[in-house]
């Protein structure tokens, strides 16, 4: 397939040296400081990183596009089914690690609690239970070892205290650090994803970078898009130039920021421009301006921008005359 940029080029060739070749065959010497040319455009090719079906074409070849205009649409269904998967998982993760930062739920603390009060009666009993048996081994009623059980019945009692009351500090605390790391780690990854995938929805539409002319559309609604293909050609006016050669003698003389006139046939009045690029690489005579004296010399292109109103005005392809002012 003809790449839309080698295609746009060409007719450019071809306008010029239908101009130059009709120019050759003028008896009439040109002036010093006048030259042949053609209108040169800049093309700006709007394509998304994405491929898929065009589903909507929103300009139309000709019209004048506004910067932020909508330009086309490509299909959308798996990356907004995906995103929306990825939304869902990251609300998961977000609630799991807020989960974690709050450690147990108050129900369940309240549950260890109860369990604390129940142990803190035993001990309570226990205590009474150990100073009864000290009063009994005193009047020789018990003997020694049934006072130590109930001393011992009392220790685990307050161990059974002391446990349930650390396991009280631990469920207020929540989670261990290494697992709330760990969930954080989840949620930003979830994030990052749900992010690409968000930039994926957003890459299947295309709006005009900047205010141009729509040149040229370069797919049908229907049609199967590759991944950046571009869609639709834009020519700003700010990237329309003017394009001529001059000899070696004749380049030497010239200077960046010097001032053309440009003119063609049913121009309503000269425009004006300045030159922005000299070729630092002399070429061949390009076939824009073949004739038996001139193509073995060598040239230099030189380039020439205009003002945004004046660019709007001229169209690639079209023969000019450029007068440079010295």
């Amino acid at each position: 397939m003809t790449s839309p940029r080698s295609s746009q080029s060409g007719l450019a060739v071809v306008l010029g040296t239908l101009l130059c070749l009709g120019l050759a065959s003028c008896s009439k010497p040109a002036a010093s400081n006048t030259y042949q040319g053609y209108i040169e455009g800049e093309f700006v090719y709007a394509a998304s990183p994405l491929g898929g079906t065009l589903v909507s074409l929103k300009v139309s070849r000709g019209q004048q596009a506004a910067a932020g205009q909508p330009l086309f649409e490509l299909e959308q269904d798996f990356e907004q089914h995906a995103r929306q998967e990825a939304a869902e998982r990251l609300r998961q993760s977000q609630a799991k690690l807020e989960n974690l930062r709050k450690g147990m739920r108050p129900s369940e603390i309240e549950s260890i609690e109860a369990s604390l009060a129940k142990a803190e009666a035993a001990a309570r009993w226990s205590k009474l239970e150990l100073k009864r048996r000290d009063e009994l081994l005193r009047a020789n009623v018990i003997s020694q070892a049934e006072l130590d059980e109930a001393r011992s019945a009392h220790d685990q009692n307050m161990a059974q205290i002391n446990q349930i009351r650390a396991d009280i500090k631990t469920a207020q605390l929540g989670s261990r650090d290494d697992e709330i790391r760990a969930g954080e780690a989840d949620v930003a990854s979830q994030r990052a994803l749900l992010a690409q995938l968000e930039w994926k929805c957003t890459q299947k539409k295309q709006a005009a970078p900047i205010a141009a002319l729509v040149y040229d559309t370069l797919y049908r609604q229907g049609e199967y898009v590759p991944a950046g293909s571009p869609v639709v050609s834009l020519l700003p006016p700010a990237n329309v130039k003017a394009r001529f050669f001059a000899s070696e003698n004749q380049a030497g003389s010239l200077k960046t920021g010097q001032p053309i006139t440009v003119t063609f046939d049913g121009a309503p009045q000269p425009f004006q421009g300045r030159i922005t690029y000299i070729s630092p690489q002399a070429e061949f005579t390009p076939p824009v301006i073949y004739s038996r004296e001139s193509r073995q010399k060598l040239v230099f292109m030189i380039e020439a921008s205009f003002d945004p109103e004046t660019g709007a005005k001229l169209h690639p392809g079209q023969p000019i005359d450029v007068r440079v002012e010295h």
